[in-house]
């Protein structure tokens, strides 16, 4: 299996938050996509992980993901251990990914901290020659980072991503977590939901188009052009 674009989630949902836009944007330009949530996300007051497992087929089908896979760790307690690391560089050598994507590095949440710390480890491990992790040393040429956060902050993004044509998907992608994002919770607006439009539309005026999500990088970006602006 060879992605051009892997998306790590600490729990399923984190991607689809943050850049379902842009999954939905790179498969229609023809790229290979996966995303690799790092726990189930369970337990939830209204989940269970057969519940959030039926909720994350039904968003990769919308998706149209290339691949997905759950790495097994242990929600709420997730940490960058050597042997979480070993293992997320073994996915990393399998899946072979051009780019990778993991949450913006500063968040309250300890998952969310632990999980870039993780992928930015994981990279590094999976180039190392005379290692034991399993398959041929790879090295991913890019981190960038999506906003899930649970902060109350405003981003200044490295750049923004116009989905607008990819917005509605993208709500029907969330829509399916409905353990985690309707049930149980409350119909007077504005709703969960609302307040996710509303976040993307604030981006979208940023850069004078409908709907935007915003990416981070920790590392300069290069144009080949200044044609490649908006």
């Amino acid at each position: 299996m060879m992605l051009d674009i892997l998306a790590i989630a600490p729990h399923p949902d984190d991607a689809e938050i943050g850049m379902a836009g842009a999954i939905l944007k790179f498969k229609a330009e023809g790229l290979r996509v996966g995303v690799l949530d790092l726990t189930n996300g369970e337990p939830t007051p209204l989940g269970s992980p057969e519940i959030r497992a039926r909720e994350t087929a039904a968003a990769t089908e919308i998706l149209g993901l290339d691949w997905r896979d759950n790495l097994g760790l242990p929600n709420r307690c997730l940490e960058p251990t050597l042997e979480a690391r070993h293992r997320l560089g073994g996915v990393i050598r399998q899946t072979r990914p051009r780019w990778l994507f993991a949450p913006y590095w500063i968040d309250a949440h300890p998952d969310h901290v632990a999980a870039t710390d993780l992928v930015e480890a994981a990279r590094f491990w999976a180039k190392l020659t005379k290692s034991d992790i399993p398959g041929h040393p790879h090295h991913p040429e890019r981190i960038y980072n999506y906003f899930c956060v649970h902060l109350k902050m405003v981003p200044q993004p490295a750049f923004v991503l116009d989905i607008s044509d990819q917005w509605e998907q993208k709500l029907a992608a969330i829509e399916c977590y409905r353990s985690q994002f309707v049930e149980g919770r409350s119909e007077d607006p504005p709703t969960f939901l609302d307040r996710l439009r509303d976040e993307a539309a604030y981006w979208g005026k940023t850069i004078g188009v409908n709907y935007g999500e915003p990416f981070a990088s920790r590392e300069p970006i290069g144009l080949g052009s200044m044609q490649s602006l908006i």
